[in-house]
């Protein structure tokens, strides 16, 4: 079955958080702890010399650094704590957090109507994983992670799992205090005990099982010394096997970097998928955070017996992003030679990428995804934000056979391509889909073979699950050249547009992500509170293919704040609110947008929250994750990387007597995919040169990487909402 890496999933569930706003008043800054000394670090590169004043704090463990760190964090979050509205606040969060009983996601059906999935209740701070035979069928609980926090006092979060073709095993990765990798264990469903000793290290997505359910492939990562690509560490990552039963250090790698013939750099993340008919094993390679795949195809039972005999079928230069098989057919969607993309069909028994054939031409629908079924290929379209989903019946790579649209009865989005949003199995017919709006919340939809789709009730429905109360907006914003960018723009009914909204806006823009309508009941604390919630998709994401991606990419990435700083512009001229009551947030790659929003444009914003930000463009690519980015962001080994990340370095381009923004960063000091001192220099840099006298405050987690359970998300977005709403002025809000 093929699934998708974890890279991109990961990406947009960290591309989306949609949390916070800022303004007027403020506590006193003179009773925040001061900055450190500057220790004056200049680096030259290509002739330019670039001071970077804190550089000592990439030492976090170091006794000065972390007691500084310290000293901000409890400093922000005893700020936070006192603004008058904040406590209702998160009474408010929690109350309609508590409205749906029960939040089911990752839902995967295997043959003989078992449904498996993660479900956590209303009190529940992490999800459990859980298994039900039928639809209608009692369950069963199969791993509770919160037994293991209560007996750590350390949080646990199941962040994958895959149960074998006939249900009777389930590999699941468990990783504690939100790190991404995990530890994998194997349990026998019917008897609850796990097989074997855990394996460390293993990462999410990539994990598959052969047909007869005796032998599974898996992604493990290890870092390495640095070698020749002059960074601090590589995390490498290589697909192993392990045969049911086995010790697991007989556990061997049979794709990645590690084999050698293949051409696979160390920095591309493997993944094998095995086909249901026992014929093919698939290997998939992405280079960092980039869409476009590698493909290899090996005889299963090569692979199965420990020698695989790949044979590379396409490269990144082929445009392929999203692949799907069935029989002895393998549908590739590639936007090689267009914008919008297209889906190919090839013959595995003569894999010459040249002979692909067209199934499903370009038009002026963006193709995403492809799953395949036993009834049929499922081709996932965005149409402007709306996604659509085609059905096309499965034919010997006739272009003959037309696909035809799936009424669906929501208009917003779902997810074909990704972890948590739909269960396709080519053994069974039809899908298991999530569908969602901006204004309706997500349910778990069947689509049958015959095109009926039916709620499956998995989801309990909650009294806000459909907000007639709400408009949601779709707008095109003129940009500096030209560009129409694509805005969302949604608040209660009866707001009033005369500029004294406090109002959201926020974006990613990078890696072709794109902000999707999805529901998140957190944001009707906002609205209660007469908000307005903005959502932009600049240059750099892929609401309009990788044109539009490209547009926003290395050399062209100012395309992407400018774009965002269109989009705050539109607001006030639109007088859904003015600079003072103007909020933006990013995170992670999102930052780029509002940091350097913030650093071109400081008088545009009244506040501004970024999250696990990448900030200090210039050195992202020394930290462990670093790597991998550079082929979204460019490197400062070429002086072309150099110039590009010089533009969208928010810490570079900070500049002294300024009056900047009230800023709110945050930060899990033990997040792997952003090192925490992109976000310590950057406020340290900040809290020096803003003239404003606005708070700039520095909310550190040391309890937590990416990944948090429901109280501390809950809390986090209690204080951005707080602070945003306090700093702009809103009554209730002010000492």
């Amino acid at each position: 079955m093929i699934r998708p890496l974890r890279t991109l999933g990961l990406l947009r569930a960290a591309a989306l958080v949609l949390l916070g706003l800022i303004g007027a008043g403020s506590l006193a800054q003179s009773s925040a702890p001061t900055a450190p000394a500057a220790r004056g670090a200049t680096d030259r590169y290509f002739g330019v010399s670039v001071d970077d004043p804190y550089r000592h704090f990439e030492a976090k463990a170091d006794p000065e650094v972390l007691k500084w760190m310290k000293s901000h964090d409890e400093h922000a979050r005893s700020s936070l704590a006192q603004i008058p509205g904040r406590a209702a606040l998160l009474e408010s969060l929690t109350r309609y957090d508590a409205l749906v009983t029960d939040r089911v996601t990752q839902v995967r059906r295997v043959p003989g109507e078992l449904y498996f999935m993660r479900r956590r209740g209303p009190t529940d701070s992490q999800s459990r994983l859980v298994m039900r035979q039928g639809l209608s069928g009692k369950e069963k609980v199969l791993l509770d992670p919160q037994a293991l926090e209560l007996r750590t006092r350390k949080p646990h979060t199941i962040n994958w799992f895959s149960p074998s073709p006939d249900g009777s095993l389930v590999a699941f990765g468990m990783s504690k205090q939100g790190s991404e990798t995990a530890v994998m264990s194997i349990l026998n469903t019917r008897g609850g005990r796990t097989l074997g000793a855990p394996i460390q290290q293993v990462d999410a997505g990539g994990a598959d099982w052969s047909p007869d359910g005796k032998a599974l492939v898996f992604n493990r990562r290890h870092t390495v010394s640095k070698g020749a690509l002059n960074l601090q560490t590589v995390s490498t990552i290589q697909t192993y096997l392990l045969k049911i039963g086995a010790p697991v250090t007989s556990a061997r790698p049979v794709f990645g970097s590690a084999i050698k013939g293949l051409d696979i750099g160390p920095l591309d993340v493997p993944s094998v998928d095995l086909t249901h008919d026992g014929r093919w094993a698939i290997g998939r390679t992405v280079n960092g955070q980039e869409r476009e795949l590698g493909l290899f195809l090996a005889p299963q039972r090569s692979l199965l017996s420990g020698q695989p005999q790949w044979k590379r079928i396409a490269g990144a230069a082929d445009g392929v992003t999203s692949v799907a098989s069935f029989g002895n057919t393998l549908y590739m969607v590639s936007h090689k030679g267009t914008s919008r993309s297209r889906v190919l069909a090839l013959n595995l028994d003569a894999p010459q990428l040249q002979t692909a054939k067209e199934v499903f031409a370009e038009s002026d629908q963006l193709v995403i995804g492809v799953v395949a079924a036993s009834d049929a290929l499922y081709i996932e379209t965005r149409d402007g934000n709306v996604k659509r989903l085609y059905k096309r019946a499965h034919a010997a790579g006739s272009a003959a056979v037309a696909a035809v649209e799936v009424a669906l009865p929501v208009q917003g989005t779902f997810e074909l391509a990704g972890v948590g949003g739909v269960s396709a199995d080519p053994r069974l017919p039809g899908l298991v889909v999530e569908l969602q709006s901006w204004t309706r919340a997500r349910q778990v939809f069947a689509l049958s073979a015959d095109g009926r789709v039916r709620n499956t009730g998995l989801q309990p429905a909650g009294p806000y699950d459909a907000l007639a109360d709400v408009v949601a907006t779709e707008v095109k914003v003129r940009s500096h050249d030209g560009a129409m960018v694509p805005m969302s723009i949604f608040h209660r009914k009866g707001v009033a547009l005369d500029g004294r909204n406090p109002t959201i806006l926020t974006g990613y823009a990078s890696h072709g992500i794109t902000a999707e309508p999805f529901f998140n009941g957190g944001r009707l604390a906002w609205l209660d509170a007469g908000g307005v919630f903005a959502v932009a998709n600049p240059r750099g994401s892929g609401v309009y293919g990788s044109d539009w991606q490209r547009g926003g990419f290395q050399t062209s990435k100012p395309n992407s704040w400018k774009d965002f700083i269109a989009c705050a512009e539109y607001l006030i001229a639109e007088k859904f609110t003015q600079p003072s009551k103007l909020g933006i947030i990013g995170n992670s790659a999102g930052a780029i947008l509002v940091g350097r929003a913030m650093t071109e444009r400081p008088e545009l914003f009244g506040a501004v929250i970024a999250s696990a930000g990448l900030l200090d463009a210039l050195r992202f690519e020394t930290g462990a994750n670093g790597a991998p980015r550079t082929t979204e962001f460019g490197t400062t080994r070429t002086e072309v990387g150099f110039k590009a990340l010089l533009a969208m370095s928010t810490y570079a381009n900070i500049k002294n007597a300024t009056a900047y923004p009230a800023v709110l960063f945050t930060h899990a000091v033990g997040d792997p995919r952003v090192e925490v001192w992109q976000t310590t220099k950057t406020a340290a840099r900040l809290m020096v040169a803003t003239t404003s006298a606005k708070p700039v405050l520095l909310r550190l987690d040391f309890d937590a990487g990416v990944g948090n359970g429901k109280s501390q998300r809950l809390e986090e977005r209690a204080d951005m909402y707080a602070f945003l709403l306090w700093q702009m002025g809103a009554a209730g809000f002010q000492h």
